[in-house]
């Protein structure tokens, strides 16, 4: 587009196809990069107001550095499996609660969460962290 100032024509840049094409690529970008999003389904529960309404039906893992707490029983990492085949054996249900120290490695987590899902069990519930002094 030109315009005509004192006889002279001076030549104007047209953006508007340049912003449509920069809005089509910034609309391509954030589908695709939506599309290879990975992840564990995570549902939080209600807070409960009172305490102690623990089920003692449930089973709770603590990790620990070298070893793993089942339900207050140490266990070590090479015996788990059997021990986790063991308890589910006549359990109807497969939900078990995960918890950690609070300056552990996440790695030692997530590998007590693949042996219990190569057990079998496929509801597993993450434990909060909680202050020791309480």
């Amino acid at each position: 587009m030109a315009m005509n100032v004192g006889g002279r024509s001076q030549a104007t840049i047209n953006v508007t196809p340049m912003i449509d094409v920069l809005l089509v690529l910034l609309i391509i970008f954030m589908v695709v990069v939506n599309s290879d999003a990975v992840g564990l389904d995570a549902r939080v529960p209600e807070q409960s107001k009172e305490k102690g309404d623990a089920n003692p039906q449930d089973i709770v893992i603590i990790v620990h550095d070298v070893a793993v707490s089942l339900n207050q029983d140490e266990v070590q990492d090479a015996d788990l499996e059997g021990r986790l085949t063991q308890v589910f054996r006549t359990r109807g249900d497969h939900l078990i609660f995960i918890g950690a120290e609070a300056d552990l490695d996440f790695e030692r987590v997530v590998h007590v969460m693949d042996v219990a899902r190569g057990v079998g069990l496929n509801h597993i519930a993450m434990l909060p962290h909680q202050p020791s002094n309480l």
